[in-house]
């Protein structure tokens, strides 16, 4: 765990949620940010960097391997990029703490240096799978050592001769196609990739934000090796994951009615919001123009009854990460809500299908698993109790937005971790009108 520390949350029914609210900046464009700048040629200034673990584990790696980053205030980053060749070998291992997201692109950006490198995680890290990344950028001659089973740590070998590859990825993965885009800018030739279902293209929209060519549309990508990054500014938009919380919480409790600031929309990464309205949700969009090439809108959400549904399997790549979010709204819904096709999230910083279903049952309500999903059967009361929440930061705020739903208050164990995605979620779940309290 992040802190080194337990620390619990007590979470209660509050008010209804009022007001305006600005969550975090996105964690994916903040860490996409610093590695795409330090590449750069020039001096990139950041704002809306988000001050999580995550984001700052990476910051930290590129800074040892000679990045100069100046942290003017909380949020802003200037990166004086070294060229992409320009890292330099670290002293010793790199920490990409809880970061998955870090350390799989890294392990592809990191494949095409002339030196080794050494990634580590934290204990949740250091049990998630690397395979699906590594397997296919050793086809693009990239060579990688991993622990047993394929986990971390993973051990670089510099000096490789990388070729582009033309490669259908067996998962749907923003990750794994980041990691091959990556290597393929040091890679010899055409590196192109095509997913089995369409996944967030945050890396696509931020290279050709940076000048490198590359052609992409939903479920393909394809670069060339041996082009230049320019330094450009970067303004992140606001997490989407991140408003996701506020966005159910407001749905879910009555009289609730608030505006969330500016938050990213890519098409890729906004399932949630299609997969509420089509259980009953009111939710207004109102676009606001770009930030670091990603989509923004403010949303303003009022409190509407929901009905359970068949997710759309169609949506399931695009919410992977509001699942936990998505199996409250369910719970609370009318009737019964089916989840499938969702797998990979067996393979998140916590088994989020078993844990949410356990958490669940132990409010009271009923929730069968299947291998890829679940069934969740709504209209329940949901009562307090004691969730253990695995040191999963969105298992974590999941259970607090269900808390403002119970009869009795609810402890939720073990989250240090919320710190590495949402710093001062608490505080601004308080704001906006949760029960909530370290306990």
């Amino acid at each position: 765990m992040s802190s080194g520390k337990t620390i619990d949350w007590i979470a209660s029914k509050g008010a209804p949620l009022r007001g305006e609210l600005a969550v975090p900046g996105d964690k994916s464009v903040s860490h996409r940010a610093i590695m795409l700048a330090s590449l750069a040629d020039g001096v990139s200034q950041v704002e809306g960097f988000l001050e999580g673990e995550d984001a700052r584990a990476t910051e930290a790696i590129f800074r040892r391997m000679g990045v100069r980053i100046d942290a003017p205030k909380a949020g802003s980053r200037i990166i004086h990029g070294i060229g992409i060749d320009g890292l330099r070998a670290p002293d010793g291992p790199l920490d990409c703490g809880n970061a998955g997201t870090g350390m799989r692109l890294l392990a592809g950006l990191l494949a095409g240096q002339s030196f080794d490198t050494t990634l580590v995680g934290d204990a949740s890290l250091s049990k998630r799978p690397m395979r699906r990344v590594t397997a296919p950028l050793a086809r693009m001659g990239a060579r990688i050592d991993t622990g047993e089973g394929g986990v971390p740590p993973l051990r670089i070998h510099g000096g490789s001769a990388l070729q582009g590859i033309d490669i259908e990825t067996e998962v749907a993965s923003a990750q794994v196609k980041s990691a091959l885009l990556l290597a393929g800018l040091y890679a010899r030739g055409t590196t192109t990739v095509r997913e089995p279902h369409p996944t967030r293209d945050y890396t696509e929209r931020m290279l050709q934000a940076l000048g490198w060519p590359i052609e992409f549309s939903p479920g393909f990508a394809r670069l060339e090796g041996g082009h230049r990054l320019l330094a450009r500014d970067i303004a992140v938009p606001a997490d989407f994951s991140s408003a996701a919380f506020f966005i159910v919480a407001a749905t879910l409790v009555p009289g609730s009615d608030v505006r969330l600031q500016r938050v990213g929309m890519n098409p890729r990464r906004t399932g949630l919001l299609h997969v509420l309205r089509l259980m009953g949700a009111d939710i207004e969009e109102t676009p606001a123009g770009e930030q670091g090439g990603e989509p923004v809108s403010d949303l303003r959400v009022r409190h509407a009854p929901l009905r359970g549904i068949e997710v759309p399997v169609a949506h399931v790549a695009d919410m992977i990460d509001e699942f936990p979010a998505l199996f409250v709204a369910a719970a609370c819904a009318q009737g019964t809500t089916t989840v499938r096709g969702a797998a990979e999230l067996r393979v998140k910083e916590s088994d989020r299908i078993a844990t949410m279903a356990t958490g669940l049952r132990a409010l009271g309500a009923r929730v069968d698993e299947t291998p890829d999903g679940a069934t969740i059967h709504g209209d329940s009361q949901l009562r307090g109790g004691s969730i253990d929440s695995h040191g999963d930061h969105r298992i974590a705020m999941s259970f607090a937005v269900a808390a403002q739903l119970s009869d009795g208050g609810v402890r939720i164990g073990d989250i240090a971790n919320v710190a590495t995605s949402f710093p001062g979620f608490d505080a601004l779940a308080r704001q906006a009108g949760f029960g909530l309290r370290e306990g």
